[in-house]
């Protein structure tokens, strides 16, 4: 939550200093990013003995559907350099500052979700299964921020012009090599977010050890 004000105060800041409102769409970006932290926080206090409800399986797909369908919106904020211009009104080193704040609010947000999803989904009890799937499932994220910010879909899109986008995907899937751009992306991005996700969840994992001993 801090990060978020943090960053909220750097756009405000540099509305009131240059008059521009260039960088204010982040506000609805990080938004969204917080959607899919949102779901599994619902799903999570849900999650009690006397509610068996959250533990039927359709229950479990319709979260994991919902969360993947806003989840790459958290990883996207990062391409959301894409737009810093070399411009006087404001410094390039606190346009810099103000886009990573952002960057690294949804991320942090995202992954807590997928950390959660990892937690409370997924059905598999063999520890190489979870993995395996987790690492698909930001491969799969990495392919959505690639449609997203070049073929500039959403995700209301799914339910907005389904036609659309199903065509574009299945031709990326047909014709690969004609696509040399959507994989060199989905690969790099994908291999990218694996080493920042599991690098937390290791951090994560010896503070719950070292929070166990000292207790």
């Amino acid at each position: 939550m801090s990060m978020s004000v943090f960053s909220l105060m750097l756009c405000i800041t540099r509305i009131i200093i240059t008059g521009e409102i260039n960088y204010f769409f982040l506000n609805w970006n990080l938004f969204l990013a917080f959607v899919p932290l949102g779901v599994t926080m619902v799903y999570e206090f849900l999650l009690n003995d006397e509610n068996q409800l959250a533990q039927k399986w359709w229950v479990k797909i319709g979260v994991l559907g919902s969360w993947l369908l806003f989840f790459p919106n958290a990883p996207y904020i990062l391409t959301d350099i894409f737009h810093m211009r070399f411009e006087d009104s404001a410094p390039q080193w606190f346009d810099l500052i103000l886009i990573l704040s952002y960057a690294w609010t949804g991320l942090l947000a995202g992954f807590i979700s997928l950390s959660d999803i990892q937690r409370y989904i997924l059905p598999f009890k063999g520890n190489w299964q979870t993995i395996a799937t987790v690492v698909a499932l930001i491969f799969l994220t990495a392919f959505g921020i690639y449609l997203g910010r070049y073929l500039r879909f959403n995700s209301w899109d799914i339910l907005h012009r389904p036609g659309h986008l199903f065509a574009e995907i299945a031709d990326r899937f047909i014709h690969p090599f004609r696509h040399s751009r959507t994989w060199g992306m989905t690969i790099g991005m994908g291999v990218l977010l694996n080493f920042i996700y599991w690098s937390m969840f290791q951090t994560w994992q010896q503070k719950k050890v070292l929070t166990s001993k000292t207790s």
